[in-house]
């Protein structure tokens, strides 16, 4: 049973004290330390009083170590989504953490996509998946890399690593930023997102290049949703190079500023 350690902990990162907590609880300090020490077996009053107080549901503060949690583990059950509590409405991924308990963030290569679609909720297909980490990235966070293949997304060019954030609740979907979308039947995509889920049950999804015609995708097909954070490519974007006549033009505009200012200053002296 993880009770002890569970409580402490949590109390920690609240930066809570012992009196702090045994007071809203309304029990006496020397209980609220023998329940921390040990020494004190919780009686169901208790356990509901720790789990109202923490958001936290009784399974999970007996039975769940939470020392083990990465960091994103944790901070998505501190912000009330633990699946004792809510079941399957939570949206749980596979994941992986380095040896200082960290998120790692996996490579979805081109070659392992196909394998993706059966598992992507298998911890132990995630495991074989190469990682790597970004520290500029919140830790507080999960982020998974996916290779880009195709050109529906030029500028950014074929083969280019898009890095994304994951998006637990799908209402917050923001309309016209870059989301990956996975599904069983289109399997990986990126795409400019729409968010019509509240009204209509469904994400409107957009090509960057405009020759690929938008398309609807209903909520009930989706699997995973990825929040664009940035992207990584070996290819140069294209340079922007004037013609000639516009060159000239561009020349030209600065000569007469530069006039200008002259005749200004002239005066300003005068």
């Amino acid at each position: 049973m993880y009770f002890t350690n569970n409580i402490k902990l949590l109390r920690k990162r609240r930066g809570r004290t012992q009196d702090d907590i045994a007071t809203f609880l309304n029990m006496k300090r020397s209980t609220f330390s023998g329940y921390e020490n040990g020494v004190a077996q919780p009686n169901i009053e208790a356990l509901m009083a720790f789990s109202n107080y923490y958001k936290v549901a009784i399974d999970t503060l007996v039975r769940v170590d939470l020392s083990r949690l990465s960091e994103f583990q944790f901070s998505e059950l501190e912000r009330g989504n633990d699946v004792y509590v809510r079941g399957s409405n939570l949206r749980v991924i596979a994941t992986t953490i380095d040896a200082k308990n960290n998120e790692n963030i996996e490579l979805v290569h081109e070659k392992a996509k196909a394998g993706y679609t059966t598992g992507y909720a298998d911890p132990e297909y995630i495991r074989d998946l190469p990682v790597f980490q970004l520290p500029f990235l919140s830790k507080q966070k999960k982020y998974r890399t996916f290779q880009l293949k195709g050109d529906s997304m030029l500028p950014i060019p074929d083969g280019s690593w898009v890095t994304c954030e994951f998006v637990q609740d799908w209402n917050e979907i923001i309309n016209g930023h870059g989301y990956i979308i996975f599904t069983m039947d289109e399997g990986i995509v990126f795409k400019i997102s729409e968010n019509r889920i509240t009204d209509e049950g469904k994400l409107i999804l957009y090509s960057l290049n405009p020759i690929y015609e938008p398309y609807d995708v209903q909520v009930t097909e989706i699997k995973e949703v990825w929040k664009f954070v940035n992207y990584i490519s070996a290819e140069l974007p294209d340079p922007m190079i004037p013609n000639d006549s516009l060159l000239k033009t561009v020349v030209g505009l600065k000569r007469d500023m530069n006039w200008m200012k002259r005749k200004v200053g002239n005066k300003g002296n005068n």
